[in-house]
């Protein structure tokens, strides 16, 4: 990229942009703003003034420990209050939060966990077990830190040396002079979950996190009236960073503490009871929560809400479902452990949409990923590196550079490939239309070639899925001696639900050419998901590789 220097400004440019700011800003200008947790089943509640001062004691308390400037400090954590003041006392210091995601296995945390040199790890009482598992192999922790409301002389655990958090927070005073942390230091490290090869870190600046929030908060129309539920987990991705947006525009927040995807109604009813008008997560935590929305006698009114949702593309009967039945608004977003996350958003038709497009026709627009984010430059690249045209159509690889997407991994040589001309290479394939909206059709190595033509496994899922007695749907392919490869759909229906081969075949003509549809469809109990909750196609075609066997 050319660039120029122009005449020197008299802004205070060498002003730090860096999380302890968007803290400090909270307690002061929203000091009585609640923030609401809920523990053991139990709903308590405190205040921006009163959680700033807790981050205060624990950042006397941890460098009364000895963490230094530039140290990594694990977290083993779900989504609570306490996880919140690590997040702004230990970059407040200087020193770097480990998000250690408790989805990947015991041997890759231990990897994240030496490749980091992490220095201390604090670990939630429930959590002891995972920090026990990886304790022996850890080679740099010098101390473990226990969140409990119990003293720690209660707690057994082999885990030593062994410190209280509530007793470190008592010990310490609230009053700290904090630093100002270079905003190209880095405030947090999530590694990517290792689903090829061992998990790569992404370490994310100050600057990064402070500059994704102003952009997150703009988009999303973050003000001081919202309420936001925080669903995705904070140990990865820093929940795509929604309680730093809220903690910016002084936005009430709720942490749920642990939950299940099995058993969503616990979060329907805070949600409810919270007022909440802000959510995050995917399709695998919102359908769940529309069904039992819809055994609700009286159903909520969410006529506020907007509900972020990533990870897979958010069905249209499930978007359909929420604003009928509920009035929110399910917003379609796109993001990557290496991009903080937020890049695309399809949150609000352009004007000239709206004229242009029938109802029908706005739905099926919202489907796609949406407009790249204000300070995000995304284009779609073929095998040589050349940027496809904006038709729609044509498919390539969808690459993205901007001031909260990763460079590079940490000390992770033999990666550079993924970093080209700047730019980041998503590994994922898409198209971009002419009104500039980003459609992700499938991963690269997911679409489906079949006989040189390239199929999207994401829209026949979706499609299989919009089936109102269809729960969950896996579409890859099949390895075939004559086509290459074929699809295969595996369906896990409703409890009871009389769906048969030809009710999805049928739903797929609508959308699909015959030649397009699975070879075969598989009526299962359950779809094999990765750590991260995501369809894990690649067990599924080890599973059934050999399915289609010879040429026919």
């Amino acid at each position: 990229m050319r660039r120029v220097r122009g005449c020197l400004s008299t802004s205070m440019d060498d002003y730090q942009l860096n999380t302890t700011t968007i803290i400090r800003h909270a307690a002061r200008s929203h000091p009585e703003q609640e923030i609401v947790y809920r523990t053991h089943g139990q709903t308590s509640r405190y205040t921006y003034d009163a959680a700033y001062r807790r981050m205060g004691r624990l950042a006397n308390a941890l460098e009364t420990l000895g963490v230094r400037p530039g140290e990594r400090v694990g977290v083993l954590d779900w989504n609570t209050h306490r996880h919140l003041e690590l997040y702004f006392a230990v970059p407040g210091i200087g020193a770097t939060l480990l998000q250690m995601n408790l989805r990947i296995s015991s041997e890759d945390l231990s990897y994240v966990g030496n490749h980091s040199q992490v220095a201390y790890v604090v670990v939630d009482e429930s959590l002891l077990p995972v920090a026990e598992a990886i304790a022996p192999s850890l080679r740099t922790v010098r101390a473990f830190i226990v969140m409990s409301d119990r003293p720690a002389a209660e707690i057994e655990t082999s885990l030593s040396p062994v410190h209280g958090y509530e007793e470190l927070l008592a010990e310490a005073s609230e009053h700290y002079d904090w630093p100002v942390v270079d905003e190209k230091s880095a405030y947090s490290a999530c590694y990517t979950s290792g689903t090829t090869g061992r998990p790569k870190g992404v370490y994310y600046s100050h600057r990064n996190i402070y500059l994704h929030s102003l952009m997150m908060a703009a988009n999303v129309g973050i003000n001081s009236d919202d309420c936001a539920l925080v669903i995705v987990p904070m140990f990865h991705g820093q929940s795509w960073g929604l309680f730093y947006a809220c903690a910016m525009m002084g936005a009430k927040l709720v942490f749920p503490g642990r939950y299940s995807a099995d058993d969503t109604a616990p979060l329907v009813d805070l949600m409810i009871d919270e007022g909440v008008t802000l959510a995050h997560g995917a399709p695998a935590i919102f359908q769940p929560m529309l069904q039992y929305i819809r055994t609700l006698d009286t159903k909520p009114d969410l006529r506020r809400a907007r509900f972020l949702s990533g990870a897979t593309e958010p069905p249209l009967s499930m978007m359909r479902g929420f604003k009928e039945l509920t009035g929110a608004e399910i917003i379609h977003v796109y993001g990557a452990t290496e991009t903080t996350p937020l890049v695309t958003m399809n949150y609000r038709l352009k004007p000239s949409l709206r004229q242009r497009l029938s109802p029908e026709q706005q739905w099926d627009l919202k489907r796609k990923q949406g407009l790249a984010i204000t300070g995000v430059d995304v284009r779609v690249v073929d095998v040589h590196g050349d940027e496809v045209p904006h038709d729609g159509t044509s498919i390539g690889e969808v690459c993205m550079r901007g001031p909260w997407v990763a460079g590079g991994y940490h000390d992770a040589p033999g990666t550079e490939a993924s970093f080209v001309d700047g730019y980041w290479r998503s590994g994922d394939a898409g198209t971009i239309d002419p009104d500039g909206y980003l459609k992700v059709v499938d991963r690269i190595k997911d679409v489906i070639k079949s006989g040189g033509e390239w199929i999207s496994s994401i829209d026949m899922e979706n499609t299989i899925v919009a089936h109102p007695d269809v729960v969950d749907a896996a579409v890859v392919g099949i390895p075939h001696d004559r086509w290459q490869e074929r699809p295969l759909a595996l369906v896990v229906t409703r409890p009871g639900a009389a769906v048969g081969d030809d009710d999805i075949r049928r739903l797929l003509l609508e959308r699909f050419a015959r030649w397009q549809l699975p070879d075969q469809i598989l009526f299962v109990a359950d779809i094999p998901k990765t750590s991260v909750g995501k369809t894990s196609k690649k067990t599924i075609v080890e599973r059934y590789k050999d399915l289609y066997g010879a040429t026919r």
